[in-house]
């Protein structure tokens, strides 16, 4: 029989967002994208949370402006189990970023930064030198960056950050998309290897069931997040549902399940630190 789980270790959802298309402007979010193409908030959801154990989330940026991160931190201040938010800066912006986090480091609730690279045009954005000056002022103010490296544009350039900006505590967001739905493993499992020799990287266990096929199972996901884990070691390695946009591909439900199936052949303690623990650390929650 199964244990009954430890709720001394938190659940946390590293990776969910929320959106407002009433109060913040999202360009990339179109028609195209049909049922998330909406406004989508707290109350949708705080049940799912209830349903599936998650104790507390991190609210993860969904646009390049201010007021994204105002609506976040605004939302945060109205549900205890929002843990943390983050947030957005002109990180190619070294000055301006500053006096913006001098501001926003006064809410204990803001964690981080996110930068929309994959929305990019130029592919290398995030290694140049004036966002690399950003980062400097990011590692600074002692907060973490998260890294949309979308495969194959994006995971090769952490191992430069992280030789560029030691301090910077940086995490791959949804294992930089593998080819899952191909069932390919390189060159992402070659990129992912040389990120992962850096200390300072981390990686979320996240947005893998959109990176698959419409029936994907933990089956699918499971061989990359084994291979994340011999790399990262579970302790550096949070697991995030990417909800609203995991609706695309199933649901809160079947992803947070999927997930568990994945690892249960896991040490208790390396699921405590996959699916809570990690992120607790990592974003000092």
């Amino acid at each position: 029989m199964e244990p009954l789980p430890d709720k001394t270790k938190p659940r946390i959802d590293a990776h969910q967002h929320f959106w407002n298309l009433e109060k913040v402007a999202y360009p990339w979010l179109t028609a195209g994208f049909g049922p998330i193409y909406r406004t989508i908030e707290a109350p949708e959801l705080e049940p799912l949370l209830r349903e599936n154990g998650i104790d507390r989330t991190v609210i993860v940026q969904a646009m390049d402006s201010y007021e994204d991160t105002d609506y976040m931190l605004e939302t945060a201040a109205q549900y205890d189990w929002v843990a943390g938010v983050v947030g957005w800066v002109p990180l190619n912006k070294p000055d301006e970023a500053a006096r913006r986090l001098e501001l926003y480091t006064r809410n204990p609730l803001f964690k981080g930064v996110r930068h929309l690279i994959h929305e990019e045009k130029d592919p290398d954005w995030v290694v140049q030198d004036t966002v690399v000056e950003g980062l400097k002022v990011l590692a600074a103010f002692g907060l973490t960056f998260d890294v949309v490296a979308v495969f194959p544009n994006h995971l090769k350039h952490v191992p430069a950050l992280a030789e560029k900006v030691p301090g910077l505590r940086m995490v791959i967001d949804h294992l930089a998309k593998p080819q899952i739905k191909e069932q390919r493993m390189e060159p992402w499992a070659g990129e992912l290897k040389a990120a992962a020799a850096y200390p300072n990287v981390y990686a979320k266990v996240s947005g893998l069931n959109t990176a698959a096929a419409d029936n994907w199972s933990a089956s699918d996901i499971k061989p990359y997040i084994d291979y994340a884990i011999d790399l990262f070691g579970a302790d550096r390695l949070m697991f995030g549902s990417d909800w609203p946009v995991a609706n695309l591909a199933g649901d809160y439900g079947r992803v947070w399940a999927e997930t568990n199936l994945a690892l249960q052949d896991r040490p208790q303690a390396e699921r405590d630190a996959i699916l809570g623990g990690t992120a607790v650390s990592f974003y000092n929650l």
